[in-house]
């Protein structure tokens, strides 16, 4: 993640630390194995345990950036037992949901390199060629635009209250994510460094 590498501090994705634990074979590793092979899904409780058994290690004395935690209002709760909650710096990157329908609904894969890329969002499908390998470029089920419009509802229910949660604190900040993702990277190292000069 370009923040994480620019601030020097370490980029912490659930999904990393899920797999980390399984291949670790930690006591809560085996207990994730052995939910996933039961094709079940990890609990709450599970996530912030393992989030913060990560967050207890050496190298995030300095800061980290969490992905994917916390996704529901009980793990925005827990972290705040993890660290204390006025030190927080919690960004929003805010896009309008026809925005996102748009971007993702033209993105299309290559049924035989696998290379994923935009087109014009009136391109026709089945005239599309990929311009590597000559295959035919999909759109995958889920980037069609009434699957992406049910997925932001369900990601509106589960992230609103998390955002209200945050929303009022020193440390939270919104940015506009349409910009080019370098003015955007630019403006969140602006702000990170003026919310961590009280820190030390």
């Amino acid at each position: 993640m370009r923040i994480a590498g620019r601030l020097s501090i370490p980029h912490i994705s659930t999904g990393d630390i899920l797999r980390a634990a399984v291949k670790a074979g930690s006591p809560l590793g085996r207990r994730v194995a052995d939910i996933i092979a039961g094709g079940n899904l990890v609990s709450d409780a599970l996530i912030t345990e393992l989030v913060r058994e990560r967050l207890a290690a050496d190298d995030t004395s300095r800061g980290f950036v969490l992905d994917g935690f916390p996704r529901t209002l009980p793990q925005a709760e827990a972290l705040d037992t993890m660290r204390e909650p006025a030190s927080l710096f919690v960004l929003l990157i805010e896009v309008a949901d026809e925005a996102i329908v748009r971007r993702v609904s033209s993105r299309r894969l290559c049924d035989a390199c696998a290379i994923t890329q935009s087109v014009s969002p009136d391109a026709e499908e089945s005239r599309e060629g990929c311009p590597y390998c000559g295959g035919n470029l999909v759109r995958r089920a889920d980037d069609h635009p009434d699957t992406v419009r049910r997925r932001l509802a369900t990601y509106a229910m589960t992230a609103g209250p998390i955002v209200e949660h945050y929303r009022s604190r020193p440390l939270f900040t919104a940015l506009d994510g349409l910009r080019h993702a370098d003015v955007v990277t630019a403006d969140v190292l602006a702000r990170v460094e003026s919310a961590r000069r009280p820190f030390g």
